[in-house]
């Protein structure tokens, strides 16, 4: 995971090394600021590409994780390049990320069922509806640009709109998961309060006022992702 996180970023920073450089919002990253070249950063992805493939050998004799390597590799860099033909990138992201409970799954047992299929379906509906979010900050920039993006295509409050909708299939595949894995009422809990702080992301965003897009993007969504973890030990450790 670490490996394959680590490239897909690094690469998506060297592809959109000239975006970046354009846009004010992103133009102090590391490769538009001078702090990193290009070749570097390259440099790096091909090595974390090559770690990844390689850490996969630690699951043989299951071979499922090495000849799906490549492919899924492929599928999260893949991502960097959607926006310049398509508005969905935000769920391409979000199928990227989707993949890691199906591929720990497949990883350690050599199957696949409906749990993980569950969880993933919670990332994918989670993390499209947030990064929706994220993108109305560059919604009219990317609309200059030529780039193609969800609130580019259908505005703020409509993209702000899709992204609620996102957010509802979340709570809902949320509450599935806790049905299909037959979790008890600690995890149900804090399904309540992750569906609580998804409306207050929400509530925080406003088509008029995106000045606190940042702290629902990083703040809430951590406070998420931690605390479902928590919940989930918490609830797996006490069986209640």
């Amino acid at each position: 995971m670490v490996f394959a996180r680590s490239a897909a970023m690094a690469f998506n920073r060297y592809v959109d090394r000239k975006i970046d450089a354009e846009n004010p919002r992103t133009a102090g990253r590391h490769i538009p600021a001078g702090e990193l070249s290009a070749r570097s950063v390259l440099l790096f992805t091909i090595f974390s590409s090559l770690l990844f493939i390689l850490s996969t050998l630690f699951f043989l004799p299951n071979r499922w994780p090495l000849l799906l390597s490549v492919p899924v590799l492929a599928f999260l860099l893949g991502y960097s390049y959607v926006k310049r033909f398509s508005m969905f990138a935000h769920y391409w992201l979000a199928a990227a990320l989707m993949l890691s409970p199906i591929a720990t799954w497949i990883a350690l047992t050599g199957t696949v069922a409906w749990s993980p299929v569950a969880l993933a379906a919670v990332i994918f509906f989670w993390v499209g509806g947030f990064d929706i979010i994220y993108a109305c900050q560059d919604a009219e920039y990317d609309r200059n640009a030529g780039l193609h993006s969800i609130p580019s295509r259908l505005g703020i409050p409509g993209a702000l709109r899709v992204a609620a909708v996102s957010h509802l299939l979340c709570v809902v595949a949320l509450v599935y998961f806790w049905k299909v894995t037959q979790m008890g009422t600690i995890f149900l809990t804090g399904t309540v309060i992750v569906a609580g702080l998804l409306f207050y992301e929400h509530w925080l965003v406003k088509p008029n006022d995106l000045s606190r897009a940042g702290v629902a993007f990083f703040h809430i969504n951590a406070l998420i992702s931690i605390g479902l973890l928590l919940f989930g030990i918490a609830d797996l450790w006490f069986g209640l």
